[in-house]
């Protein structure tokens, strides 16, 4: 074939390939550049810390959706408390808060010293509706350790609707708290005991990391967030020396898909952690996973509605 004919073939062909292609590129989910991850941060809170006056709920999540957004973070986790009061909102009322926002997701705190045969049905009813996508407990702050056999039954519910539980460890943001309840050392009675249930240890058990870190590596069950490592912005000195903390907990527990992003904020900054993260030396992918992937997988969180 010569002439015009064979050119007007190979236009009309070359133009059908740039369609296909444009739309090809519409359809595909948002991309993951190295630049610009996922960001999925597992642990925040509404509490109102500044106890010297009281701030509403819709104010504080307004405070965190606006500290999402100037960070590019695409979804986070509300931790419930494991007290109610003026300043930290019960599970009922963040639940009903965060209706119709795609972005946020509420893990439920428990209180071991008060909860009752109430409290588990609603948190049973949530579950089973599918609007809490965890549970929160506060060994330290409460003085219990986490094998107690009073959690026998929250640990039922967890493994019963496949959620995980997540405990406070390491140190207490609060003076009166009694730290030989929060050791992480603690959390392998109970992964070994319920080997079906998640657990994630919060804080990396800091300052026990290397504790934490046999912990995770011993049990397929665990899984750990770096929050709350400091109050506000991390120091050069400091974040130096958590670097190091948790690249050495990456090469000793090998593959971290049980390490999970998480902020603490509003205690922690959210721009200061993601700086921490970028400073990791680690490869592109590994940081995705910390940054979103596992914690996705973990929680069963839709990504892409986000």
């Amino acid at each position: 074939m010569q002439g015009p004919l064979r050119e007007t073939l190979m236009e009309l062909t070359n133009f059908l390939l740039r369609s296909f292609a444009h739309k090809a590129s519409l359809a595909a989910p948002r991309p993951m550049s190295a630049e610009q991850p996922m960001i999925i941060d597992v642990h925040t809170h509404i509490n109102n810390y500044h106890e010297d006056r009281v701030a509403s709920l819709e104010e504080c999540l307004d405070r965190l959706v606006a500290a999402m957004a100037e960070n590019k973070v695409d979804y986070s986790l509300v931790l419930t408390s494991y007290k109610v009061n003026e300043h930290r909102p019960s599970t009922k009322k963040v639940v009903e808060a965060i209706q119709g926002r795609k972005n946020l997701g509420v893990v439920a705190g428990i209180s071991f010293l008060h909860y009752n045969h109430n409290d588990l049905r609603e948190i049973g009813d949530y579950l089973r509706a599918g609007l809490i996508k965890g549970l929160k407990l506060y060994p330290g702050y409460e003085p219990f350790y986490p094998n107690d056999t009073r959690l026998q039954v929250v640990y039922d519910m967890a493994t019963e609707f496949d959620v995980p539980v997540m405990f406070h460890s390491g140190d207490t943001y609060a003076p009166t708290g009694r730290i030989k309840y929060s050791h992480p050392i603690h959390i392998d009675d109970v992964a070994v005991d319920f080997p079906k249930m998640k657990i994630v240890i919060c804080h990396v058990g800091n300052p026990w990391i290397k504790d934490c870190m046999e912990v995770v590596y011993k049990n397929e069950n665990v899984y750990a967030d770096f929050s709350g490592l400091v109050l506000g912005d991390f120091s050069d000195k400091f974040e130096k020396f958590m670097k190091s903390e948790l690249e050495n907990m990456i090469t000793y527990a090998g593959n971290p898909r049980y390490l999970l992003y998480g902020t603490d904020w509003p205690i922690s900054n959210m721009g200061s952690y993601l700086k921490f993260i970028a400073q990791l030396d680690l490869p592109d992918d590994r940081k995705e996973m910390i940054l979103w992937k596992n914690a996705a997988e973990l929680f069963k969180i839709d990504v892409s509605v986000l």
